[in-house]
Order: structure tokens, then C-alpha cells, then sequence
């Protein structure tokens, strides 16, 4: 048995000898188990996503079957996911070392039914409360808890010259579950797709009918298939165990604390992008069908970042990322110029056209700042802890940026409250999205100065 196992380098689905840096290795066996692992983990991060933002298109409908709230209480309910999603990927962020990336990526994806089918439910029942839909709207959060811990797996298995394009992949394609659900939900719900099973339509006040629950139902059969599908087709790298302690060292290192801050300008603003962009276009131009558009924002962004990896690998993702931060700041100001204002109706077409390049340079940008991380921590590791070999001294580092990618996921993803949040909030205050809109410009200033000061100009300390 222990001469087999040697020889397989695998101990049932654990891996025991795992060397992706090793070209040989690489060829012979490790792109074939990575690539594997990858294309299984792409569909259940996919779900997360849908399941996380899907809120965001059911809270759109609940007035019209008869759930009357403010505007300031749909905010709520579309920016409650982010903050609960948000907040899971801290403790997300640790579990592939304590518990292994197959086990924990087939209960992470279980988990998605809890809202898929609560969803189902409460709609169907005119007399659901406030209070239940809160409930569901946290628990929605565990689909934005599911990044953290599929990147952090994820990193383990690819060497540093395919790494920022597998991140890449797993992230854009994982992210392209936000536009798959702004795209399928509003046909589904206008259809018996369950028949007698899924339950019968809510009325319309123009007579028409609505399937709502079928936003939360057609998610389980696929969440159960992704589920098996990584229980018996996934592995687990037995070098990637590692405890809490050994995880929580990131905590001290400065370039993390940074990264989350770049990452939140980047990921931070697709996913809250996404969240408030079905309502943000409902508030402001009315009369325009916004789920026959909103889904396009979303699919831009995760496609950018799936299609734009290889170009951080090559130029650098420091260099890449600063010119993200300052393209941002001119599609903002586009943004602010195409809304209505002052009594006169806006632009929809041009704030539209603005928006699309914000979520294409958020895809770009998440990308970037992602394979910056395991470059910046190959260079501080042996400044920090020199005594190391040089074998300890890249196994630590691949540690940490395993760490610190899912750290940095984790505080960025409050953007998905934070910005729908901040709509309702200058809109209740301002009567107008504008004032939250410039808070964001500010915000991606700050970022373009960090990104100049510490990686891409020519003396930066950690140039990348």
C-alpha cells in the first residue's frame, strides 16, 4: 500500500506528492489533476454567485406581487446579502487548510439550497413578513461566503506562471453566475417551469402572472449535481493543510491589509455594482425595462476577468491595476454626467454605455490585484523570514497568498452592501444617487495613489 501510494502520489482523493512547479511534474500528471479540479470548482462558484446576487433581481419584483415597501427597504433587502456573504468569507478564507478543498467545496455548494429553496417558499405566501425576508436575504450571503475558500483552494494547485490565468478563470467564470442569474431568472419566473410542483403564479396588478419562486427552485437540481460532482471528482493537496494559527501570520503582513483595500476597489466595486445595478436603473429611469439589461453589467465584468488574465501575467498586475484605478475614475465621471439631474431626464443609453466600462475595468482590475499576491509574497517572504530554505521559503509563500487572496476576497465583498447601501442612502437624503456615485470616484483616487506608490512605478518596493 505505502509503495503505491508513493508511486500514485495520491492517498484515495489526497494528493501526498504535489509539485507544480517541477516542469516535468507539471506535464506528466499536475496540469491534468489541476485543470480537473479547476473545471469542477468553475460551475459550483458560478451557483454561489447566482444564489448570492439573486436577491438582487427578486427584490425588484416583490411590489409588483404585492410586498409593499419603501425604497429604502428594498435597498436593504438587495444589500443584506453582500453584508452576510461579506462576513462569511472571513471564516471562508481558513477552512481549505483545516478541512480540505473537496470536503468543504461540496458542503459550501450544499449549502446554496437553504436559500434556493426558501426562496420558493416565502414568495408563494402573501403573508411571508419583512422580518422572513431579511432571513433569506442573510442567507443568500452563502454564495458570497463561497469565493473565499474556492480561490484559496484553487491557488494551490496551479505554479506561478498559470496561476494568475487559472484565478482568472475560476474567478470570472464564477462570477459570471451574477449575469447567468440576471439572464435566466426573469424568464423562468414567467413560466410554470415546475408545473404543479414548483406551486402556482402570483398575480399582477395589470393581470399578468408571475412564477416568482421559480428565481430560488431553478437553482437546486443544478446545486445538487455541482455538489456530488465535487465530492467524488475533487481533491484535496496534503501539503495545503495547515492550521488557524498558521494561517492568521497574514494579519502581520502590510501588504495584505493593502491588497484588501486595492481588491475592494476592484472586486468590491463589480459585486456591489451588481447588486444595486437592477434597482439604481429602476429609480432613475423608470421607464426603461431594466432586466433586459441588467444582466449585461455583470456578464462584462466576469467575462473581462476570465478573458484578461494572461495580460497581468505578462505586463505585471501592479501596472495593469493602476491603469484600472484611472480608468475607473473617468467612467464614474461619465456615469455622473449621463444621470438625471437638476429636473432633466438623463441619458440612459450614455450612462449605460459608462457603466458597461466600469464593469469591464472591474474584471480587468480583479484579475490584476489577484495575481499580484502570490508575486508580492514571493518577494517579502525571504525578506521576512530569511532563515528559511528555499523549499520552505516558496511553500510558505504559497501558503500565505493562498490566505491572503481569500482574506482579501472576504473584506472586498462588502462592497456588495456597501454600495447598494450607499444609493439608498444618498437617495433618501439627497434625492439623488450622486452624492454615493463621487464617494466612489474619491475612493478609487486613494486606490490609484496606493497602487503607484508600492507597485508600479519604476522604485516601488515590491514592483510587480
Amino acid at each position: 500500500m505505502a509503495i503505491s501510494e508513493t508511486q500514485s502520489g495520491r492517498n484515495g482523493h489526497t494528493l501526498t506528492d504535489w509539485r507544480p512547479e517541477d516542469p516535468q511534474f507539471w506535464k506528466d500528471r499536475g496540469s491534468a489533476v489541476a485543470s480537473r479540479n479547476l473545471w469542477i470548482s468553475i460551475p459550483c462558484l458560478l451557483l454561489a454567485f447566482s444564489v448570492w446576487l439573486v436577491w438582487s433581481v427578486v427584490v425588484a419584483k416583490l411590489p409588483a406581487i404585492g410586498f409593499a415597501y419603501s425604497t429604502g427597504e428594498l435597498f436593504w433587502l438587495a444589500a443584506l446579502p453582500g453584508l452576510s456573504g461579506a462576513t462569511l468569507r472571513i471564516f471562508y478564507s481558513f477552512m481549505i487548510p483545516i478541512f480540505g478543498g473537496r470536503l468543504w467545496t461540496t458542503l459550501s455548494t450544499a449549502s446554496l439550497l437553504l436559500p434556493a429553496i426558501g426562496i420558493g417558499l416565502a414568495v408563494q405566501n402573501p403573508e411571508t413578513s419583512y422580518a422572513w425576508f431579511l432571513i433569506l436575504a442573510l442567507l443568500c450571503g452563502f454564495g458570497g461566503g463561497n469565493f473565499a475558500s474556492s480561490m484559496a483552494n484553487i491557488a494551490y494547485f496551479f505554479p506561478k506562471k498559470s496561476k494568475g490565468n487559472a484565478l482568472a478563470l475560476n474567478a470570472g467564470l464564477g462570477n459570471a453566475g451574477v449575469s447567468v442569474m440576471q439572464f435566466v431568472v426573469p424568464v423562468v419566473i414567467t413560466i410554470g417551469v415546475f408545473g404543479s410542483i414548483g406551486g402556482g403564479p402570483q398575480a399582477l396588478g395589470d393581470g399578468g402572472q408571475l412564477w416568482l419562486q421559480n428565481a430560488g427552485f431553478i437553482w437546486v437540481p443544478f446545486i445538487a449535481i455541482s455538489a456530488i460532482a465535487a465530492w467524488f471528482g475533487m481533491n484535496d493537496i496534503a501539503d495545503a493543510r495547515a492550521s488557524l494559527g498558521d494561517q492568521l501570520s497574514i494579519l502581520k503582513r502590510r501588504h495584505n491589509w493593502i491588497m484588501c483595500i486595492l481588491y475592494t476597489g476592484t472586486f468590491g466595486s463589480f459585486i456591489g455594482y451588481s447588486a444595486g445595478f437592477p434597482l439604481l436603473m429602476k429609480t432613475q429611469f423608470p421607464d426603461v425595462n431594466v432586466l433586459s439589461y441588467a444582466f449585461l453589467g455583470p456578464l462584462v465584468g466576469a467575462l473581462s476577468r476570465a478573458a484578461t488574465g494572461w495580460v497581468s501575467d505578462r505586463y505585471g498586475g501592479g501596472k495593469v491595476t493602476f491603469w484600472v484605478f484611472l480608468g475607473m475614475i473617468v467612467a464614474v465621471w461619465g456615469v455622473l454626467q449621463f444621470l438625471p439631474s437638476g429636473g432633466a431626464g438623463g441619458h440612459f443609453w450614455g450612462f449605460f454605455a459608462c457603466f458597461m466600462a466600469l464593469f469591464f475595468l472591474t474584471g480587468v482590475g480583479n484579475a490584476s490585484t489577484f495575481q499580484m499576491i502570490p508575486s508580492i509574497m514571493r518577494q517579502e517572504i525571504p525578506r521576512l523570514i530569511p532563515d528559511l530554505g528555499e523549499a520552505d521559503t516558496l511553500k510558505t509563500a504559497e501558503r500565505e497568498s493562498a490566505a491572503i487572496i481569500a482574506f482579501t476576497s472576504a473584506i472586498a465583498a462588502y462592497g456588495a452592501f456597501f454600495i447598494p447601501k450607499a444609493y439608498g442612502t444618498s437617495i433618501s437624503m439627497t434625492g439623488a444617487p450622486h452624492s454615493a456615485l463621487w464617494a466612489f470616484l474619491g475612493f478609487y483616487v486613494i486606490c490609484l495613489a496606493i497602487t503607484w506608490l508600492f507597485y508600479s512605478r519604476k522604485s516601488a518596493p515590491v514592483p510587480c
